[in-house]
């Protein structure tokens, strides 16, 4: 019982968090569990479960408003998914059932930490950079369809690693390829594309043994009131600010991932 209650608090001080700042859960959660003694594999895979668990009341949301470029999602999809389960079959098949491999998930969570942060802060300039009518620029948009076919395998790969870049990376990808794309269509078709991504990446964890149902319960009970609450504050604080703290936390926790573990 004291550790059910200890994961709600993190789940809704997480959920908190990601309601006022829009910042990504798992870019939060999954250093937090792996600082709280949670086995790095755990917890990368409990957070990935969680992940689509939260983001599917998003998804649905986000139909309805039909805000979602599905042709999109399904070519980041068709990269993302298979590289995911080309990823968890070589973490059964290829590693000893008793390595300890924590070494190369924290290198990949803080790879992806770093990118996190870096997207946070710059989100604006590379969506007007990605408008501007430049060679680069219009090499990329001729070539979207099939950059967002291998940008989903990098995603696959790394979230499946990490439980980080579902969102964060997927988004600068889309600002990218993608410039004049409405913001709410930008949310939809990243949270469309990372719903089925964090479930398959997910359940490859739990064919590896890498879930704790009781965390991920407490998780959950703790973060789904919590982002509704910071949702609703989020009108009256300058989240502006606060992502950009976020962002200063992620990146010195990426760099410890990176170069100290």
């Amino acid at each position: 019982m004291p550790d059910l209650l200890y994961f709600v608090i993190c789940g809704a001080g997480v959920g908190l968090a990601v309601g006022l700042t829009g910042v990504g859960g798992g870019s939060l959660m999954t250093p937090l569990l792996i600082f709280s003694g949670i086995p790095t594999k755990v917890a990368i895979g409990t957070d990935l479960l969680y992940a689509a668990a939260t983001k599917g009341g998003a998804l649905l949301s986000h139909q309805r408003q039909k805000s979602i470029k599905w042709k999109v999602v399904f070519l980041l999809l068709s990269g993302s998914i298979p590289a995911s389960l080309l990823t968890s079959a070589a973490l059964r098949y290829l590693i000893s059932a008793d390595a300890n491999y924590s070494a190369a998930l924290e290198l990949a969570l803080g790879i992806m930490l770093l990118l996190t942060s870096i997207v946070v802060v710059f989100k604006s300039r590379i969506r007007a950079e990605a408008a501007e009518p430049s060679p680069h620029n219009q090499w990329l948009h001729k070539h979207r369809g099939p950059i967002a076919v291998l940008a989903g395998v990098l995603l696959g790969v790394f979230v499946t690693l990490s439980s980080v870049g579902a969102g964060a990376f997927c988004t600068a990808l889309l600002l990218t390829l993608y410039p004049r794309l409405p913001a709410l269509n930008v949310i939809g078709t990243d949270i469309a594309h990372a719903v089925p991504l964090t479930l398959v990446a997910g359940m490859g964890h739990l064919w590896n043994d890498n879930i704790s149902w009781s965390l991920l319960a407490g998780l959950l009970i703790g973060s789904l009131p919590a982002v509704h609450l910071g949702a609703k504050l989020a009108a009256r604080i300058p989240n502006h600010l606060l992502q950009r703290f976020l962002a200063f936390i992620l990146f010195g926790i990426g760099l410890k991932f990176v170069f100290i573990s």
